[in-house]
């Protein structure tokens, strides 16, 4: 269950320097926030941090940025990076709705998308919160690249086949690769950077699936 009340996060979250705190002023500048032209990757639902951590110190030449939509877990990531010893000049955090992505991202702002275990929503009437379904892939059409590209993973095989429908039905979309266990394929498994969920459930047992995607 996610911590929805720490008491002081929102001071904690408005006072940090690599907390962007108006995002949406920096629709069509992202490259004047990170000073320089290159790519950016988002994760939408970052939770704790670590995967976005581990891949900006593994790749200083892509700039990345974190969205959460809680203030608790936020606050876990901002602490969490307050005590790394490398200084992250490529990575922001921004505390925001997956929905409003559009009024953040310009057109064609954004290179790569990552999903990492999201919520599976998993009643039939919730399907369009999940963060696979075509509402949102609509939305990640209007910031993506051209070519740009979409990973998700999880462990919720249920919520894995729907998204494999959805982006099969999608027209503008090629799916690319998927796998129903990650780690032994040895194909998509090569440079996976792990997060905090995924090695918890695949220490228990749990296969983990993963799907890429391509926005034509």
């Amino acid at each position: 269950m996610r911590l929805r009340n720490i008491r002081g996060s929102k001071d904690v979250i408005a006072s940090c320097p690599f907390v962007v705190q108006e995002p949406e002023s920096c629709r069509g500048r992202w490259a004047e926030v990170f000073g320089n032209e290159n790519p950016i990757h988002i994760e939408v639902g970052m939770g704790k941090g670590r995967f976005l951590m581990d891949m900006a110190v593994l790749h200083p030449e892509i700039n990345y940025i974190g969205i959460e939509m809680y203030d608790s877990v936020l606050l876990r990531a901002v602490q969490k990076r307050e005590k790394l010893e490398t200084e992250l000049k490529n990575l922001f955090f921004i505390r925001m709705d997956a929905r409003q992505l559009p009024e953040v991202f310009a057109e064609g702002e954004v290179d790569r998308i990552y999903l990492n275990f999201s919520d599976p929503w998993p009643k039939d009437r919730h399907a369009k919160r999940r963060l696979t379904s075509h509402e949102f892939l609509a939305r990640y059409e209007k910031i993506l690249k051209k070519d740009g590209t979409l990973e998700f993973k999880t462990d919720n095989k249920d919520l894995f086949d729907f998204s494999l429908e959805e982006m099969k039905n999608a027209e503008g979309w090629e799916l690319t690769a998927f796998t129903y266990d990650l780690h032994h394929d040895v194909v998509l498994s090569e440079g996976n950077v792990m997060t905090e969920y995924e090695e918890k459930f695949s220490s228990i047992g749990n296969p983990i699936c993963k799907m890429e995607a391509r926005f034509l």
